[in-house]
Formats: structure tokens, sequence, C-alpha cells
């Protein structure tokens, strides 16, 4: 295993807006993001910018004097990469790529990035490569040259480093190829799904490193890649499961997360669909992330727009070894008690407990803490499931049996 000292990691900046529907909390929620986003890219955050416009600039996306501080900061610190926290316009992009001596990337080019590293299969590889294509297109006409003049790196994995002279007849020839081979390859998930049988479909789902992988390691024995980074799991995993006699099908999918670039959605289609095919939702929750409710909202948002958010769900609020609420003083007079310094039994008496006839459970899945409880909600509910799917196979279940038995007998 490689030192720390060892691993070199790129010098960015990070740059981003506050305007009437952005504030700088909001901004600053969103930079910590951006700079997690960097560091599992494999860069290193040294400063970040910030200038408060009605709008972006359609020309820059910063005004003048803000991008004449950047380009400053940028020749003098060597910095190697500029990320913006919003995505860019090809325009953009192009003007700011001729204007500063760095690499520009945006967070869609930066998820992108992550996703490029971290596709382990065929097929998520094939699903990154649409997606980093899509992107690619609009903003051919002045990116070659930038990426001509930077090798490697943080936003030049994929098509990027290796299709530098392509034009957008071959781009565009490649996006209809990776497409045709995603509609084959989802025909045969869809067939896998088909043959799965009659188990009840369980999946987990959730913002971005929030512990599914590990949750999905601790109740199915599975060897789900797990790492404190975001996005450490792409590839969708399906496990066998068996709590106490009852078998179902557990589902691990890949982490959601704000502004997820439209790209994405549409080639992790077959992914969402184990989403949108399952009978059950387990929501997971970090509840120690600080903005862990914007979290939840995104994920319902996404759920949204694939059609998904009527589904039963169980909400799960993991990490609860985490979670440190804010010390609060009372005899500070300037401090008003907010929900930062809730308890966990305070967080539970909230909106928590309404959440779906009390489907809400308080969970850390790597100290097993509540897990018994957890795994009982699970089972109540796929039971629930199966019985009314299958309302004459009861003998599945323990209390179900000496009726059985004794039913066999009186024949």
């Amino acid at each position: 295993m490689l030192d720390k000292e060892t691993i070199s990691y790129e010098k960015a900046i990070l740059v981003g807006i506050i305007t009437q529907n952005q504030s700088e909390e909001k901004l600053n929620e969103y930079l910590d993001e951006l700079q997690f986003l960097t560091y599992t890219a494999g860069g290193e955050v040294v400063k970040r910018f910030k200038q408060k416009m009605d709008k972006p600039n359609p020309k820059t996306f910063v005004g003048t004097g803000k991008l004449e501080e950047i380009e400053s900061y940028v020749i003098e610190n060597k910095i190697d990469t500029v990320i913006f926290d919003d995505e860019l316009t090809p325009a953009q992009q192009k003007n700011l790529s001729k204007l500063l001596e760095a690499k520009v990337l945006d967070r869609t080019n930066l998820i992108l990035d992550i996703f490029a590293q971290r596709a382990e299969t065929s097929y998520a590889r094939t699903q990154v490569e649409l997606a980093q294509f899509q992107y690619l297109l609009p903003r051919l006409t002045g990116m070659w040259t930038h990426l001509e003049r930077q090798r490697g790196g943080i936003g030049m994995r994929g098509p990027g480093e290796t299709e530098i002279e392509t034009d957008r007849r071959i781009v565009r020839d490649r996006i209809a190829l990776l497409k045709e081979k995603l509609r084959t390859i989802d025909k045969q998930m869809a067939v896998q799904r088909g043959n799965r049988g009659a188990l009840v479909r369980v999946a987990l789902v959730g913002y971005t490193n929030v512990g599914k992988s590990t949750l999905m390691n601790a109740v199915g024995k599975s060897e789900v890649f797990v790492e404190d980074k975001l996005f450490a799991t792409l590839d969708t995993t399906v496990r066998k499961v068996v709590i106490k006699n009852l078998p179902f099908l557990l589902t691990d999918t890949v982490g959601f997360i704000r502004k997820l670039p439209t790209q994405l959605v549409e080639s992790f289609k077959s992914t969402l669909d184990e989403v949108r095919e399952a009978d059950l939702l387990l929501h997971v929750v970090d509840i120690s992330h600080p903005e862990f409710e914007d979290h939840i909202e995104s994920v319902n948002q996404i759920l949204k727009e694939i059609k998904s958010d009527d589904k039963q769900t169980i909400m799960i609020f993991n990490k609860i070894d985490k979670y440190q609420p804010e010390f609060f003083d009372v005899e500070d007079l300037m401090i008003e008690r907010s929900t930062k310094h809730y308890s966990i039994d305070e967080w539970k008496n909230t909106w928590m407990n309404k959440v779906g006839e009390n489907n809400a459970i308080f969970i850390s899945a790597t100290e097993k803490e509540n897990f018994e409880e957890f795994r009982h909600k699970v089972y109540d509910a796929v039971r629930d499931i199966h019985l009314t799917r299958f309302p004459y196979n009861n003998f599945l279940y323990p209390e179900y049996e000496d009726a059985f038995e004794k039913e066999e007998d009186s024949e």
C-alpha cells in the first residue's frame, strides 16, 4: 500500500457564485461536497473563490475582476485544475480554457471522471463512456486543443485522452454505437431480472457515501467494495438474502448526488431499473452528515424523476455511532437552539416519527447497532409483500408451519 506522502495530488481551486437562488451558506455546502469530489478524483483543494452575482456571466461564468484574480492565483501557485461548482456552457468552457493556464472542469465533468475511475465492469464502463461522449459533443469546438495541452489527470480519463482528433460525426457514431450496445445489455439484464423468479426485490437507495454497501455487506454477506469516498460503488450488486427463513433479493445501487448529471441518469438507465422494479426501497441516510435532510430531498427528487417515489419505503438512518450534535450553551443569548443541536432522541420526535407508519430505523451498519431491530423491520415488510403476492404460500413462515401441518393431517 502506498504511503500518503508518495501519493501525488493535483492542486485544484474551486469556484462558485452566490445568487438570488443560492445563498452563501448553500454555496459553502456545495463547495464542501465539491472538495470531497475533488479528493475522490485525486485532487487537493488549496483555495476557494466565491463571487456574489445576480446570475452567471454568460461568457466566463464569473465577472472580469474575479477572473483576473483567479488567473493570477493560478499562475503564481502553479495550479493544475480549476473546478466550477455548476455546469459550464460550451461557450464558457471554451473561453475559460483560453484564459486560464490550467484545466477547466465543472461539477458534471468531475463526477463523470470519478465514474470513469470507478467503473469496473464492461457494462459500467460503457455507461460512463456514453455519458462522457454526450457531455463532450457540444464542447468539441474548443475542447480538443485544450485537452491536447493537458496530459492525463482529473477529468482526462476516458474518451478525452484518446479521441483528441475526433470530429462531431465520429463522436455521434460512437454515441449511437454505445447506445445500441447498452440496449443489448439492457435486454439481457431484463431477462436476468425476469429469471430471478417470484422473490421479493428490495433495493438500497440513498445519497452517495451513506453506507449502502457497508449495509449490503452486513446483511447479505457479500463483498461489495467499501471506501470513504464518493461513488465507491458503481456496479449494481444483487444478492439473495435470507432473514429468519424468508429469502429475498437485495440490490445495492449507485449513490445519488445533488446536481446529478442528466447524462448519467440516461446512461445508467438499467441500474435505475433495479430501483423501478423493486418491491421495497431501503432509503439509507447518513444522519451524521450536517446536510442529511437536503440529501433526503435530493434522493426523493431523483426517485420522482424515475417514477419510483410512490414505492413502499423504509428510512434507514445510518451512522448513529458518528452522530455528534453541536454543543449548545444555554447561557449564550446570541445563539438560538436549532436542529443542529438535536440529539438522536430529539430527532426521532420530529417529522421522522411520521414517516410511513413509523417506517424509520436508526442503526450503525459498521457497529451493527440496532441491527436486530433493522432485520426484524425488513423481515416484516418483505413478509407482508410476499403474503399479498402469494396468499396460499404461508408455510414459508414459522407462525404458519403448525397450521399447515395440521391441515395436511386432517386430509
